[in-house]
């Protein structure tokens, strides 16, 4: 009889290249090659979550416009099941877990996946099972919704997903410089800015989610630029359109230098990097609603926090 081990290596075989990189949030970071993605990334999965599986809400493809090109899937995910083994050094809660997954795939013309970038929300995690490791929530703590829609797994019958990803490009061109005194930034509101004025912005724990641009600056935004005033970003290694959905991400995507308090760590003055993954829905025009993955985990050992081995 096969080993569930087996089997998750046969269907790793028809799915991955034999040479696959999978780059993982911390703790987890580089795995290369089938043996190490199943030993220290899928198995650990399916032995912390009994009964694991997953719910995609957003699930989308098409031409990558950065280098180095390709043909990228991307999707945001939930993988839930009960939480009862420790998972890359989270402590079990044996309860219901909602474990958020940004994930990124390059597709060969074989049909195979050579690389693959994926952001697991381990602080919201740690949240679920009541051992949150930050003193604050910024914005509003939940369950991430899906599109208001609906329509976000393989979109099909919707709009150009060219366009979708122009509209997500020019908001983040223009989203760079800001005023330092309010936040602002060029063309982001109004009747001819980028965003819809019930906006939804769904932000990964420890920052939370927030309504409106006014909510977004209020729960977000101020305390980041504050915190990281010269912040650049934008580096991204995929972006893609597919329908009314446009998703980025960059390894890193910002650079930036700590130069004020952060969700109680004091300013450090180091330079730092962060991890990004950015899923969009459009509509008429406007961005309606987007879902950010941040690997915090990695930007708080940057600033010297090991946040998984301070939990009680």
């Amino acid at each position: 009889m096969t080993s569930p081990v087996h089997e998750t290596g046969d269907l790793l075989a028809r799915h991955l290249k034999e040479d696959v990189t999978f780059d993982v949030a911390h703790p987890v970071n580089r795995l290369t090659g089938r043996e190490s993605v199943r030993d220290a990334f899928f198995e650990p999965l399916k032995e912390a979550l009994s009964h694991v599986r997953r719910r995609d809400e957003i699930f989308i493809g098409g031409p990558n416009r950065r280098e180095p090109g390709g043909h990228w899937c991307a999707s945001f995910t939930h993988y839930l099941g009960n939480f009862e083994k420790p998972l890359f050094g989270v402590k079990p809660s044996n309860h219901l877990v909602f474990l958020r997954s940004g994930e990124f795939y390059r597709v060969e013309e074989d049909g195979r996946i050579s690389e693959a970038k994926i952001i697991l929300d381990l602080i919201d995690l740690m949240r679920q099972a009541e051992r949150f490791p930050l003193p604050r929530l910024l914005g509003t703590e939940m369950l991430f919704p899906g599109p208001a829609t609906h329509d976000g797994v393989v979109p099909v019958g919707q709009g150009d997903g060219e366009k979708t990803l122009d509209l997500c490009e020019a908001m983040l061109a223009d989203l760079k410089a800001f005023d330092p005194e309010n936040f602002t930034s060029k063309g982001q509101t109004g009747d001819d800015g980028y965003w819809h004025e019930d906006m939804l912005w769904y932000g990964p724990g420890g920052i939370g989610s927030n309504y409106r641009w006014s909510g977004f600056e209020k729960d977000h935004r101020a305390s980041f630029l504050t915190a990281f005033p010269d912040r650049v970003g934008g580096n991204h290694y995929c972006r893609i359109g597919d329908g009314n959905y446009a998703a980025v991400s960059g390894w890193p995507s910002m650079t930036m230098t700590h130069k004020g308090d952060y969700i109680g760590v004091p300013a450090t003055n180091k330079a730092l990097t962060l991890r990004v993954m950015d899923f969009y829905r459009c509509a008429s025009g406007k961005i309606m609603e987007n879902w950010v993955m941040l690997d915090y985990l990695d930007l708080f050992a940057q600033m010297g926090r090991d946040l998984i081995g301070e939990q009680a």
